[in-house]
């Protein structure tokens, strides 16, 4: 499968694309907020203890709430619980303004960032178990994540930058009152979002295999237990895998400062290289981890993990900045690639009834793991230099990253996302049907279900060319509109048709339009996917002009 095209269909995707853009929004809110309330905190109380108060008392609710949260992301609607914390959030962004215009008490601020972050607890098993809903099939779950981890990087690149700014161009009352507008942003994308209710009585082995029951509602507990059951041999693996880039990145972030001063002799100016050159090494990996998970994931978890130990041993040991600023880079895009990694096997591996819980588990141990992390790493560094901890850690992460793949591999959480049979079938009976196997297995992954309600116009006379179809099931009507205004029934198209290939390969226009008479359900292939897979069979584009001509009634669009 082609990642460009893996992407487009992210892209192209309505509902993920908003929701992507909205937690990017948030993201950049969230940097504001933050760089925002170490200021106030330190300006009203000039405690360093203080600053360490708020760092620890925005953690602990991540560790005591995970698994409730977890509990009500597959009980409760999950977009209703994003947009509820939304809500909160944005109206304690509100009293921490109204707090820095009175001179509130240190304590107070702090007690109201520790409830904010009470909020952010639930908005995460809720979103990592929402999000997968919104693709349109399991292989693009691995590009969504990447989608996701890149915009995030690329928060973390720019939004101390303009944290900075707006601070200084509006003061500190400003920076909440903008972040408060941010959360009201992404509430109003998440209302335009379909509802994000768990699917009841899911105990299939695929991530969102669901077996309806015919109802709504919570599926009951005996049943949910028993899914809770079937993946728990899965969970070993993962917290292994998150636990092993959290704690990597934590200690690495802590040491960051370390590193500019004594490693290579430098200071300020120098850590914030340190810190970009982190955000710009995340956001090319995350581009990059689109297209490297396609298909396998156990060869993706080796290479970032030897990658990655390497580059923090070369950090460590380098004096000179541009190294260190390469050799941190890499580091970060090798922890990202992992962190897409698991979040893609979790998604994958755990049916969604039982994923809001997952995402509690692995919430507690990826912050258990950056605890460990930060307050370990500088303890080490001082006994042994460095150097040796960076070396150490490296070491330590990529055996943990490598021992995740010995306890996922036996349960298929690795596996790539199955090709459905039916779907290199649909090929082999249509004019593809002479290509080589490899090349219609590789086709068949590149299809994209599209679901069609009777009535649905799928393309439309006039309008640009950019998918070719395959019917699965169900009837679909052709009609042409004529210069006189009239409309020209030229028939109509069953399981085993296709139609789009002649805007595709003449370039023009759609010829005709294409609507459901029926329900039923296509694959489509993208622009580039189905010429690519035109030119793999000699004279198969002038077969395809030809299919039909001559017959009225089977005028291709």
């Amino acid at each position: 499968m082609s990642a460009l095209a893996a992407y487009r269909r992210v892209f192209r995707n309505p509902r993920l694309s908003r929701l992507l853009a909205g937690e990017f929004i948030s993201s950049v809110g969230d940097w504001l907020y933050l760089v925002a309330l170490l200021i106030v905190v330190y300006e009203v109380s000039r405690d360093p203890i203080a600053l360490g108060l708020v760092g620890a008392g925005r953690i602990v609710p991540f560790l005591v709430l995970a698994v409730p949260a977890g509990i009500a992301a597959d009980r409760f609607d999950r977009r209703a619980i994003m947009i509820a914390t939304d809500v909160v959030r944005g109206v304690l962004q509100l009293v921490l303004a109204a707090f820095v215009l009175v001179a509130a008490p240190t304590l107070a601020i702090v007690a109201v960032a520790i409830l904010a972050a009470c909020a952010s607890a639930f908005f995460g098993p809720a979103i990592g178990s929402y999000l997968p809903s919104l693709v349109d099939d399991e292989a693009d779950l691995g590009p969504a994540n990447s989608v996701w981890a890149t915009l995030d990087n690329l928060a973390f690149f720019v939004g101390p930058a303009v944290a900075g700014l707006l601070i200084g161009l509006g003061g500190l009352v400003f920076a909440f009152l903008l972040n408060a507008v941010s959360f009201a942003v992404v509430a109003v994308v998440l209302f335009s979002l379909p509802s994000g209710r768990a699917a009841p009585g899911s105990s299939s082995d695929a991530a969102g295999e669901s077996a309806p029951d015919g109802g709504g509602g919570v599926e009951p507990a005996r049943a949910q237990d028993a899914g809770w059951r079937s993946i728990a041999g899965r969970i070993p693996g993962l917290v292994a895998l998150d636990s092993a880039t959290s704690f990597v990145g934590a200690g690495l972030g802590v040491l960051t400062v370390v590193i500019a001063y004594e490693s290579l002799g430098a200071g300020e100016e120098v850590t914030g290289y340190l810190n970009a050159a982190t955000g710009v090494g995340g956001i090319l990996a995350g581009f990059l981890a689109g297209w490297l998970i396609l298909r396998r994931l156990d060869l993706p978890i080796v290479g970032a993990g030897v990658v990655g130990a390497v580059a923090i041993a070369a950090l460590g040991m380098t004096g000179d900045v541009l190294p260190a600023l390469l050799a941190i880079a890499v580091t970060s895009g090798a922890l990202l690639l992992l962190d897409v990694i698991n979040a893609t096997v979790l998604q994958r591996a755990v049916p969604d009834a039982e994923r809001g819980r997952a995402m509690g588990v692995l919430q507690i141990s990826s912050s258990l793991a950056m605890i460990a992390g930060a307050f370990l790493a500088p303890i080490v560094a001082d006994q042994v230099g460095v150097a040796t901890a960076l070396i150490g850690s490296g070491i330590l992460g990529g055996g943990v990253a490598a021992a995740s793949i010995v306890l996922l591999r036996p349960t298929g959480a690795l596996d790539p996302p199955p090709v459905a049979d039916r779907r290199a079938d649909i090929l082999r009976r249509s004019p593809f049907g002479s290509l080589p196997p490899a090349r219609i297995e590789a086709a068949a992954g590149a299809m994209v279900p599209v679901t069609a309600a009777a009535g649905q116009v799928i393309i439309e006379q006039g309008t640009e060319a950019d998918r070719f179809y395959l019917i699965e099931d169900g009837r679909f009507r052709v009609t042409q509109r004529q210069p006189d205004g009239r409309e020209l029934d030229l028939g109509a198209m069953e399981a085993g048709d296709v139609f789009g290939e002649i805007g595709l390969l003449t370039s023009v226009p759609r010829t005709a339009t294409v609507a459901a008479e029926t329900d039923g359900r296509l694959y489509a292939l993208d622009r580039e996917a189905f010429l690519d897979l035109v030119s793999a069979g000699p004279g198969l584009s002038s077969r395809l002009l030809d299919l039909h001509r001559g017959s009225v009634g089977t005028v291709r669009p």
